[in-house]
């Protein structure tokens, strides 16, 4: 009897979090719409702009590269690199197929395919969650925050704020695929960072 009650609660939670994950959504992608109309689009060159450093993760593969080249920078390189390879598998090969969720303007929604239309209509083939973008520049920024001067390096989550907030801008993610990928490049960030500074793999301990 408790174990069948116990089962009641979990689904009517799972109901009610679901719920307040679809509201947070809905809340939040209304608010940029709504930022979008007022200024007249006057922001969709600036997010279009932030959100093309994550496509196909090719600035950061070329930064990672560049930092690469110079022996000071070698092993930062190497950490981004990793992180960007840890963060797509987990991303592309894994997550994204296994949950299937559908973006926001192939919902069904009306209001979201109208808002999508509005700012630009961008088309990805891939499913939404989490988003491959914030993955990518999370995982990126985690290396240079574990790595850098903490007096200023935490500057950098600004730009993993910017790119979420571009890509639900243009309504090709909703925010909880954005809160997906902090926690999917965060971590990804951090396994790279104790592969390449922590262990003996790349002469880390440092």
């Amino acid at each position: 009897m408790s174990r069948g009650l116990g089962d009641v609660y979990k689904r009517q939670l799972d109901e009610k979090m679901r719920e307040l994950g679809q509201l947070y959504d809905y809340t939040l992608l209304h608010f940029l719409h709504h930022l979008a109309v007022s200024t007249n689009g006057a922001l969709t060159p600036f997010f279009r702009f932030i959100s093309y450093f994550g496509d196909k993760g090719i600035f950061f593969i070329a930064l990672s590269l560049v930092l690469i080249y110079f022996k000071k920078t070698r092993k930062l390189g190497i950490c981004i690199l990793i992180s960007l390879a840890i963060g797509a598998i987990f991303t592309s090969l894994f997550l994204k197929n296994a949950i299937g969720r559908h973006r926001p303007y192939l919902s069904g929604v009306d209001e979201y395919y109208n808002w999508w239309k509005y700012v630009g209509g961008l088309h990805y083939k891939e499913f939404s969650f989490p988003s491959g973008h914030t993955t990518a520049t999370m995982a990126v920024m985690m290396c240079i925050f574990l790595t850098c001067n903490k007096k200023y390096s935490w500057l950098v989550f600004i730009f993993v704020a910017l790119m979420g907030l571009s890509r639900n801008y243009f309504m090709v993610h909703y925010p909880t695929d954005i809160l997906g990928g902090i926690m999917v490049g965060g971590i990804s960030g951090l396994i790279s960072y104790l592969i390449c500074y922590k262990s003996k793999l790349l002469g880390g301990r440092t």
